[in-house]
């Protein structure tokens, strides 16, 4: 089992950046994929990006070159580092750990675009 509380979220003007931050309750080495998700108003949540237990990292085509996911073990955290903020990025942001057998989500944060 694993908790995840994400923070970091809020209100950027376009062209901003914001860093959003995924805690694990457990050694995020334990977990096999990480990954970030966001769900807008009427939309179905997607996929933004990922990153394996081993350090393999993916991204969604809309974010490539401008969202950067990282971790830092001691702190059983990972980062998502968004730049160039369009207002296409608003949506609540979810953090999502998969184990073995089981799939686990934070409770989100907002992230809202606008000038």
């Amino acid at each position: 089992q694993v908790q995840l509380v994400e923070s970091g979220g809020g209100l950027v003007q376009p062209g901003g950046s914001l860093r959003l931050s995924c805690a694990a309750s457990r050694n995020i080495f334990s977990i096999n994929v990480m990954g970030w998700y966001r769900q807008a108003p009427g939309e179905p949540r997607e996929l933004v990006g990922t990153i394996s237990s081993g350090g393999s990292i993916n991204y969604a085509d809309p974010v490539k070159g401008r969202f950067t996911i990282s971790r830092d073990s001691a702190k059983n955290t990972v980062y998502l580092q968004m730049n160039s903020l369009k207002p296409e990025d608003t949506a609540d942001y979810y953090c999502n750990a998969k184990l073995e057998f089981d799939m686990y989500w934070g409770q989100g944060t907002q992230v809202t675009v606008s000038s």
